[in-house]
């Protein structure tokens, strides 16, 4: 990920989506699965193609489910409006907010509706693609979490639902990013597959309830292409790890949520369903704020 930093501020921000060139540098179709290291440039490269390929269907999936307006923290549909996690909704009127793997922007629509003022980034263009079919008139940006493209202290809040943190190689990087970009006193929430998931097959049924690898083992999961080329990459960080990770980004750490799985919720949505989220986590969502 390169270091060099944009001075541009949110208003500056918003950059035309107009056409859609995919680059996934990838060479082809997701293929074998193993676990092996990857580096920074090889994730991002990866996390790009992947999501310019599977925008549609992901939209198209889970799009109903995560609505245009909605903020969702994860599959099992923990909603911002009950949470309050990013403060009450009433408080949020005239913040300067940046939502970090926006996709289609809905979390950010939903801002937009509390009175603040978000920024939606995203690194795969076809997914700010599905965010101006969807129309709002929330700035949209394409750009890599680690180098963030706006002025130092431009924001007042940070988030992220799933997106960004578990595709990158050095998450502390990302969060000394966000660290950067928030006032003093920012809050900084995101979420990300709870990482007892990892010990778990993903598995959505019966078989997806028995332990079959190290929790420990931080190697990635990458899917490569027929020449060994990653198109799809994750990242494992245990529950320490992502705290030491909090640490060293430069924020403080003040809450720690495992949303339960509700009872109205009835879909399966990868290796996440009703089964396994009355057992086991499925969701971590990290609370910190900038000192």
């Amino acid at each position: 990920m390169s270091q060099s930093k944009d001075t541009s501020g949110p208003e500056e921000a918003f950059e035309a989506l107009d056409s859609w060139v995919p680059d996934d540098g990838s060479g082809g179709d997701d293929g074998e699965a193993t676990r092996r290291e990857a580096g920074e440039a090889e994730s991002s490269r990866a996390s790009r193609g992947w999501w310019d390929r599977n925008a549609d269907e992901y939209q198209s999936e889970h799009g109903a489910f995560l609505g245009d307006d909605r903020f969702v923290w994860g599959p099992e549909g923990l909603d911002e409006a009950e949470a309050g996690l990013l403060g009450p909704a009433q408080s949020l009127k005239g913040l300067d907010v940046l939502e970090i793997g926006a996709g289609a922007a809905q979390c950010s629509r939903w801002l937009a509706a509390q009175g603040a003022r978000p920024v939606a980034l995203d690194l795969s263009h076809r997914q700010l693609q599905h965010a101006l079919r969807i129309g709002g008139d929330v700035p949209l940006v394409q750009a890599d979490a680690g180098t963030l493209p706006f002025k130092d202290a431009s924001f007042d809040l940070a988030c992220s639902a799933y997106g960004a943190v578990p595709f990158v190689a050095d998450p502390a990087e990302v969060f000394r990013e966000v660290r950067r970009v928030l006032r003093p006193g920012g809050r900084w929430v995101f979420s990300v597959t709870h990482p007892v998931r990892w010990a778990f097959p993903d598995e959505p049924g019966p078989e997806g309830l028995s332990v079959a690898a190290s929790y420990f083992d931080r190697t990635p999961y990458v899917e490569q292409d027929e020449r060994g080329n990653a198109v799809y990459v994750e990242h494992h960080r245990t529950i320490g790890d992502r705290v030491r990770d909090v640490v060293a980004g430069g924020f403080r750490l003040v809450d720690l949520v495992e949303p339960e799985w509700p009872s109205w919720n009835t879909q399966e949505w990868g290796g996440w369903s009703p089964l396994r989220g009355n057992l086991i986590p499925g969701t971590a969502i990290f609370v910190c704020v900038r000192d």
